[in-house]
């Protein structure tokens, strides 16, 4: 029998499940504070409720980068740690610390997090342009990886290439400090219009 090349993990120590809810718990009770359309959607879905049509955000046009990061407390993109610094309908920007947690076994920043900031910030631009008339959805997203990060602050801008009737199409380049492109990916987005 060979021995496993890469030690394995221990299960999770309880004191850690205790922090994760905790932070969980802070992150809901920061969603209760906050009484927007957006923030009361994502208040559900934490509470691991379904959102209702009323509850659902009409849009997320006109929402400031504060605004947004608040709405965002609590999800994906805040495990990473993206913070929105522009929301227009022709871009959105936003950056991240690179944190030890969004490390591959290697020591540099894994993959999906390049992934999940494109798709975050494409998703939210296409809506934003979009507006009152429906919602987007991702339908495919193909990112590159063009340089290995450590540690720093990365920014993230979302750019269109594309916008139609019934779709988008969004590149997204991700820089270092030193304006440097780490990675780049393109999301085409669907316009799903709204239902009566």
């Amino acid at each position: 029998m060979t021995p496993d090349p890469l030690p394995r993990r221990a299960s999770t120590p309880v004191g850690a499940r205790r922090y994760v809810f905790a932070g969980l718990s802070h992150a809901h009770s920061a969603l209760r504070r906050a009484d927007t359309p957006p923030t009361r959607a994502i208040r559900r879905q934490c509470q691991g409720e379904s959102m209702s049509n009323q509850e659902r955000p009409a849009s997320l046009a006109g929402l400031t980068p504060e605004q947004m990061n608040e709405a965002s407390k609590g999800t994906f993109a805040d495990v990473v740690g993206l913070r929105y610094t522009e929301i227009t309908p022709d871009r959105v920007r936003g950056e991240w610390v690179v944190e030890p947690h969004l490390h591959q076994p290697m020591g540099i920043v894994n993959g999906g997090v390049y992934c999940t900031v494109i798709e975050t910030l494409a998703s939210i631009a296409g809506a934003v342009w979009l507006g009152t008339g429906g919602t987007v959805v991702g339908v495919n997203n193909n990112t590159d990886f063009l340089r290995a990060v450590r540690e720093g602050t990365l920014s993230a801008e979302a750019t269109p290439v594309h916008r139609g009737r019934t779709q988008q199409l969004w590149q997204v380049v991700i820089v270092d400090e030193q304006r440097r492109p780490v990675a780049h990916g393109q999301v085409r987005l669907q316009n799903l219009p709204n239902r009566d």
